[in-house]
């Protein structure tokens, strides 16, 4: 049975943008929610069977400590973040929350200047610049067709949209923090984008090969029909390790898994239901205007 998918690419372009106007908009608004990483702090990761976030806030509040976030991993371990923490004051903190629930164990402390912030900042972007630059010479360079390059591009910073929207969105409302881990994350997915595309984009080229009088919107069905489940059996073997790593992974990987998972999905709608498309569409105009 052969499917027009061709036939529905509206369609998959208003999914998309179903999915990435609110993560515009949670950019525009209330932008990412950055982490020490980026901004320089102090992380504190204590461990003690008593606490609990209330207790901590109340405590930094009398101590005048300024306290930035909280989070939880598991029922006993909070990993805490301070705009401006010298030891001393860790010394302090942790002698008072001990005179109320008992011995605690400090299992992380990290310091990272705002120059250190600003410098890792410079080179993530420089990191998604040649990044970005060195995929879309190497399809260029495979399809000989600028069009597939462009194409596959677009659909890149689909899945980053997608990503990023949604992870401010989570830092918003969850508390989710924009760190190292989320820049590994970005590149990562921007990659995993890439490689399904070139593979449908792949089976386009072999099929107009093979049949050069076969139509680039028949090419496509049969390319889409062709990879459709071998990207799907690909995609779900990643999502079900995400899946283990966000209900069951620590505090300090659970959004790294998270935006990972995230990134996966979407890539794998994207290579398929939004490059495809867009190739189709850039080749149709290109048609007329000839």
């Amino acid at each position: 049975m052969k499917v027009k998918w061709m036939k529905f690419k509206w369609l998959f372009f208003l999914v998309s943008a179903v999915v990435i106007l609110p993560g515009v908009y949670s950019l525009i608004r209330w932008r990412l929610k950055p982490s020490i990483d980026f901004i320089g702090g102090t992380l504190l990761e204590i461990r003690a069977d008593k606490l609990n976030k209330n207790l901590i806030e109340r405590t930094t509040q009398e101590m005048e400590m300024e306290l930035k976030s909280q989070q939880t991993s598991g029922k006993s371990t909070y990993l805490l973040r301070f705009s401006q923490f010298k030891e001393g004051d860790k010394n302090r903190l942790v002698a008072k929350l001990e005179e109320k629930v008992g011995e605690i164990t400090v299992t992380r402390w990290e310091t990272l200047g705002p120059a250190l912030g600003k410098e890792l900042l410079g080179k993530t972007l420089v990191a998604i610049i040649l990044a970005t630059s060195a995929i879309l010479l190497y399809v260029n360079s495979q399809f000989k067709d600028k069009s597939f390059g462009v194409c596959a591009i677009l659909a890149m910073f689909h899945d980053s949209l997608v990503l990023i929207g949604s992870y401010s969105l989570l830092g918003h409302f969850f508390g989710a923090e924009a760190d190292a881990l989320f820049v590994t994350a970005v590149l990562t997915i921007l990659s995993f984008s890439v490689h399904d595309t070139v593979v449908v984009y792949d089976r386009i080229r072999e099929l107009r090969r093979t049949n050069p009088k076969l139509e680039l919107k028949e090419a496509a069905n049969l390319a889409i029909s062709q990879t459709l489940a071998r990207s799907i059996n690909n995609s779900l073997t990643i999502i079900f390790m995400l899946l283990a790593l966000v209900w069951l992974g620590g505090v300090t990987t659970r959004w790294f898994a998270t935006a990972l998972l995230i990134g996966t999905v979407s890539g794998t709608y994207s290579s398929t239901f939004t490059a495809i498309p867009l190739l189709v569409i850039w080749k149709e105009i290109f048609k007329k205007n000839k």
